[in-house]
């Protein structure tokens, strides 16, 4: 790190002086990713963190909302900090050849979550050690169940802010597939709101040879998702930022007999929230239209599964990172297009009135990234939920845990 005018220098001197021994942490990243846990079963990992927050001397709240835990560093007077790391895997069958691959069957840290703990356990050592060089109070917040959409919530509403100062600022980080060593950042909106339902359409069964004496719910559902289809265009202008998507289809057991009923998981991404009410309430209407005009007797269940919020960084908080980063990371690019993603971070900022800000740090290895981009085969590298995800652990534990730093004491007191 060097400093510049843009970055004071003390800021920097404090992240060289007292960046732990990451060599440690690459072990603590290994240890997680092969010991992956799903949403709401957090229990080991979320053990680990506080025990060796507990250790360095952090106020430590367990089991909130969950597994979530929340440790508080206080050192005087000035402003409160909120650094955040989710914790939990998905349900993947991991497909990389690392030797420190998944030991559990269909559990896999695809999303990379284990590096944003991993990250913020050495930024909170870090800060930890630099203590005696700010003022004010660090909050770390590990958060479960994100993948569902139902982590921040769960916490806030478990009391997060009757146990710890509610802070000035939330900041969290999310590692991705661009190249290692990279940040980015957008002001405004970052990442999409998602909502997801199960829909059930309920049929008549009967034999194949005699669809007329049967309601058929695989035709009426089918004509569903093609209508869905024209929700982007017809309902909503083709210029939104909209996403429609069934991804999931099941209904009938042989192919010689009609069902009683067929079960279609739906999400949608939008990005605000006038347009957002207007296209689940098309898709609800689309969804019931076609039931009736296939006679169906009985009303389809249409059911919300999980919810993800607007992510919308605030502007003055993301000028400060920009200003901070560039000299450190470099050129700070911002994702153009549709990001159609979706975070439940913001939920334990927005309802409070907390102003916040999300990025992304890269996790591809450098040559494969140069490489991809030289024969334009980037959309082919592993993404995050993909089975072959896995970020170089060199320097993107080192970027992520630096950003953190940086960013906790950009807003502190130094």
């Amino acid at each position: 790190m060097t400093a510049t005018k843009s970055q004071p220098k003390k800021i920097v001197e404090i992240i060289d002086k007292h960046r732990p021994d990451l060599s440690e942490y690459e072990d603590i990243y290994k240890d997680f990713h092969k010991h992956p846990e799903l949403g709401t079963k957090e229990e080991r990992t979320s053990g680990i963190i506080a025990k060796r927050l507990k250790e360095a001397g952090f106020e430590v709240h367990e089991k909130i909302g969950g597994h979530g835990v929340a440790a508080v560093l206080r050192r005087g007077d000035g402003p409160t900090v909120l650094l955040r790391a989710d914790m939990d895997a998905l349900a993947v069958q991991e497909e990389t050849d690392l030797p420190y691959k998944s030991t559990v069957s269909k559990t896999m840290h695809a999303c990379g979550h284990d590096m944003h703990v991993t990250c913020l356990l050495a930024a909170a050592k870090l800060l930890n050690d630099a203590k005696s060089e700010w003022s004010g109070t660090l909050i770390c917040v590990f958060q479960p169940n994100e993948e569902n959409g139902a982590g921040a919530k769960a916490m806030v509403d478990d009391g997060l802010y009757k146990k710890i100062p509610k802070p000035d600022v939330a900041l969290g980080q999310h590692v991705s597939h661009m190249k290692t060593g990279m940040v980015s950042i957008n002001a405004g909106i970052s990442l999409s709101a998602a909502d997801s339902f199960k829909v059930t359409i309920h049929g008549r069964s009967g034999h194949g040879s005699q669809p007329e004496n049967c309601i058929d719910p695989i035709v009426i559902a089918s004509s569903i998702v093609v209508r869905l289809q024209t929700v982007v265009s017809r309902v909503v202008a083709p210029s939104e930022p909209v996403v429609v998507t069934c991804g999931s289809f099941h209904g009938g057991e042989s192919e010689n007999a009609i069902p009683d009923e067929v079960e279609l998981k739906l999400n949608i991404r939008t990005q605000s929230e006038n347009v957002r009410k207007r296209v689940i309430e098309a898709v609800k209407r689309i969804i019931k239209a076609e039931c009736d005009a296939g006679g169906c007797t009985q009303k389809p269940d249409i059911e919300p599964t999980s919810r993800f919020p607007l992510t919308d960084n605030d502007p003055k908080i993301v000028d400060k990172l920009h200003e901070a980063f560039k000299p450190v990371f470099g050129d700070i690019p911002s994702i153009s297009g549709m990001v159609s993603g979706s975070e439940d971070f913001s939920d334990l900022a927005t309802p409070h009135n907390i102003p916040y800000a999300f990025w992304f740090f890269g996790g591809t290895d450098e040559k494969k990234w140069d490489d991809a981009v030289k024969n334009d085969t980037v959309n082919l590298l592993p993404h995050n939920h993909s089975a072959k995800f896995a970020p170089v652990i060199e320097p993107t534990l080192k970027t992520g845990s630096d950003a953190l730093a940086l960013a906790a004491l950009t807003f502190l007191k130094t």
